[in-house]
């Protein structure tokens, strides 16, 4: 499925590069393929935002070439935003009154920032409330990331998350627990799942719902689940859209907030990432800058480009597999008009006809 450059949005620029297909709008125009139009609702923090981006739009761009995806992003007007990413923001983003107009047949939701205690406290709360309401009944499918997953599932059914202490951080092995499900069809039984968060929502709560898990694991939780009709709702507390180094550029700022004293211990290494050459460099950088704190002296340079060649990326395949399992259901029952969720025969508690089964 070919991303189509229908604005002059830079993440597509920055796909074309890495050697990914992305069609001109004129070119789009003369193809006799479908189309389908994703929202992308990012309510990610400045300096994630365009990053994220490109991360969810390689994922999607890459899963494969039955249709032309048109992904549509737009944000949260009570998001705090700095003066660039609001220009940002009014150059490339849509709004979501004109994508109500238009329609949707998907919607991806990332994750957020926290700054509350409370989700319901969060200046994007309202707004996402909103969004999922509106998307409930209008859009096909809609995909959760992280946070967005906590605080629709307390929305929706009052599942608050759970504390867990500390940072649940690093790269965890999954297994499929409800194989019969599309979404997994074709996934490996083991997998790889990046994490990062302080919470998350239980397998048992979930299922009290009606949530039916669909992978999860024994160290990192649950990573996928579906709304109880099976598919309008997807949830993932995991990461599968991250880059390579997206965990180790979140180590380097952990260091520097420790550096600048924003937070008081050493962050350990992210979990089952990291190889022994590479803790042992960054483990000379944190003698660098536990001295450089102690005499005053500017922040070291973070040994980036010697690291790069350390860290792997074991999801990316799996992540690929999902996308387009998800897109090709997405493709098979979304109506031809955009305003529509599917097509006639579609049963929209029942969408992919799993739930008299077995």
């Amino acid at each position: 499925m070919p991303l189509v450059a229908h604005s002059a949005l830079p993440t597509f620029d920055r796909l074309r590069q890495e050697g990914q297909t992305v069609l001109s709008e004129d070119y789009a125009f003369h193809q006799d393929i479908r189309e389908l139009h994703i929202g992308f609702l990012n309510m990610m923090p400045d300096a994630a935002m365009e990053a994220t981006e490109r991360q969810f739009f390689r994922l999607v761009g890459a899963s494969n070439h039955i249709a032309q995806f048109h992904i549509h992003p737009f944000t949260l007007d009570t998001l705090p935003r700095g003066e660039k990413a609001q220009a940002h923001i009014a150059r490339h983003y849509d709004t979501f009154a004109n994508l109500q107009e238009q329609g949707l047949d998907a919607l991806i939701i990332t994750g957020a920032n926290p700054s509350q205690a409370r989700l319901e406290d969060e200046p994007f709360w309202d707004g996402l409330c909103e969004v999922a309401a509106w998307a409930q009944q209008n859009v096909t499918s809609t995909l959760c990331s992280c946070l967005a997953s906590h605080a629709l599932v307390q929305h929706l059914w009052g599942i608050r998350r759970r504390p867990l202490g500390f940072k649940r951080w690093g790269v965890y092995d999954h297994v499929v627990t409800s194989p019969a499900h599309p979404l997994v069809n074709d996934l490996n039984t083991r997998f790889d799942v990046p994490h990062s968060r302080f919470n998350q929502v239980d397998r048992a709560d979930l299922e009290s719902v009606g949530v039916q898990v669909l992978a999860e694991s024994a160290e990192g939780g649950v990573h996928l689940a579906v709304s109880p009709d099976l598919f309008r709702m997807v949830f993932m507390q995991g990461h599968p859209e991250y880059d390579q180094i997206s965990l180790l550029k979140e180590y380097r700022r952990e260091t520097q907030r420790w550096f600048s004293g924003v937070r008081d211990d050493y962050p350990p290494f992210p979990e089952n990432y990291l190889r022994p050459k590479a803790k042992a460099i960054l483990s000379e950088y944190r003698l660098e800058l536990m001295a450089a704190k102690r005499l005053g002296q500017p922040l070291p340079d973070f040994p980036e480009k010697l690291l790069l060649t350390m860290v792997n990326n074991t999801w990316r395949d799996t992540a690929k597999v999902f996308y387009s399992n998800w897109i090709g259901k997405v493709y098979q029952i979304t109506n031809n008009d955009r305003r529509k969720p599917f097509m006639d025969w579609v049963n929209p508690d029942d969408p992919l006809g799993l739930r008299g089964q077995g």
